[in-house]
């Protein structure tokens, strides 16, 4: 039996966001931008972070070494990797359509004397890892620690997949 992301997602119990669009689109809060890009056969993903909780309010709010310990970094960063599986969801209609995880670069806001950004970006890697399998889930990837994100966010990715 081939390896079936959209099975194994279901199997693992996920539930996919949907990106949405229209006017509670989080591109229109935070500037000009579409969800997504696709590109022949290369979709590239706008930033994407962990979410709002039922206030509105960012999940995870704060810096990494500061606010945060790595284990919440973690778990943002995989709240984060689910967004993005919506995300090329609505995109392609199916994750089965994907080739490859071409690159994921990573932002974490941390204090100036943190240096495990890579451990939070895990909670990312690990997700498409288990839900694509590690031909498929495992690509390029940067972890950059930063000042700031945009509503307090502690984490942000661009990715950039290939399709079938």
């Amino acid at each position: 039996m081939t390896h079936s992301a959209t099975r194994r997602a279901a199997e693992l119990g996920l539930v996919l966001p949907s990106a949405g669009g229209g006017a509670g689109y989080y591109g229109t809060l935070y500037g000009k931008m579409k969800p997504h890009y696709l590109s022949d056969k290369l979709l590239f993903l706008s930033g994407q972070t962990a979410g709002v909780d039922a206030a509105g309010k960012a999940l995870y709010p704060g810096r990494l070494g500061r606010d945060l310990t790595v284990e919440q970094g973690y778990e943002a960063a995989r709240l984060t990797a689910l967004n993005c599986l919506g995300c090329i969801r609505d995109a392609v209609g199916d994750l089965d359509r994907v080739k490859g995880l071409v690159r994921s670069l990573n932002f974490i806001a941390c204090d100036p004397s943190f240096t495990q950004p890579h451990l939070v970006a895990s909670g990312l890697s690990d997700l498409f890892e288990q839900v694509f399998g590690p031909e498929i889930g495992v690509g390029g990837r940067a972890s950059i620690g930063v000042m700031s994100l945009a509503d307090d966010y502690c984490f942000e990715t661009w990715v950039t997949v290939e399709l079938h």
